[in-house]
């Protein structure tokens, strides 16, 4: 799923859960999942860990057809930056990838410059602004 989610898809959230600290990861995969519930912690299938995942509000409705919810999940791949620094994404990000600050219940999140492992952009360089990449 690509890091361009529909706002609308995301009208229902109440809250992010956090699994790990954010503050520490440059940018975590973001998709769009089909889950059982609305709340609980969704089990993980992939290759890599959960580090987060939205919690729904009661007004979201299951889908006729599966009873299952569109949810956020939040997840890195072995392969990724904060496991493998210097590996394939030194630099760059994985399309799903997007800077887990700029994520809130209902609001999709995006890429930066930090996400992308690159230097702050001529903008914010002018602005004074820098990138804390403790």
């Amino acid at each position: 799923m690509s890091a361009s989610i529909d706002p609308d898809d995301l009208r229902h959230e109440t809250e992010l859960v956090w699994l790990e600290d954010i503050q520490d990861l440059d940018y975590v995969r973001q998709s769009l999942d089909r889950l059982p519930s609305r709340r609980r912690k969704p089990a993980y299938h992939r290759d890599g860990r959960m580090v987060g995942y939205a919690v729904l509000g009661p007004g979201a409705k299951g889908s006729p057809a599966s009873g299952t919810f569109r949810r956020r999940v939040f997840w890195l791949a072995p392969h990724d930056r904060d496991q493998q620094p210097t590996g394939f994404y030194s630099t760059g990000a994985p399309v799903e990838a997007i800077d887990p600050r700029t994520l809130a219940p209902r609001i999709p999140g995006r890429k930066t410059e930090r996400s992308e492992g690159g230097p702050p952009s001529p903008a914010m360089v002018e602005l004074g602004i820098t990138l804390d990449k403790a």
